[in-house]
């Protein structure tokens, strides 16, 4: 899931995603390690970052989404399910809306500049990788 997550992360924000939030729920959610969340600022924006991230990990680390909701073009929330990672890409409405942070507010996370090249809460040496501590 974390290299997966970071794929996601910086495809989303070759895309231009907007606010691309990196959340590391291992140890505090039993669905998915970790979120990555992201804003599309139109439908033909949300659109590119649905299929950035799809295809830069099909590429990179042979992965398919095994679950998908909503359309890009006709969404304002898709979803893509990896087994450990979850991909949001919001209109800004939507995500003002869910407020999905607000909703894992105790879970370590990242809002990445524009420009960011790494992604810092997920480049923790290898014996940093054990959950948190509950």
């Amino acid at each position: 899931g974390r290299d997966l997550a970071r794929l996601a992360a910086l495809a989303a924000l070759d895309k231009k995603a907007k606010e691309v939030t990196v959340m590391d729920l291992r140890g505090i959610s039993g669905e998915v390690d970790y979120l990555v969340i992201a804003t599309g600022e139109s439908d033909l924006q949300m659109k590119a970052i649905t299929e950035g991230v799809v295809q830069t990990i099909r590429e990179e680390a042979g992965e398919r989404p095994v679950h998908r909701e909503g359309q890009p073009g006709t969404s304002r929330w898709i979803v893509l399910d990896y087994f450990d990672l979850a991909v949001h890409i919001f209109n800004p409405e939507s995500r003002t809306h869910y407020d999905l942070e607000r909703l894992w507010g105790d879970a370590p996370s990242q809002t990445l500049d524009e420009d960011a090249e790494s992604v810092d809460l997920l480049d923790a040496p290898p014996e940093a990788d054990a959950p948190p501590a509950a």
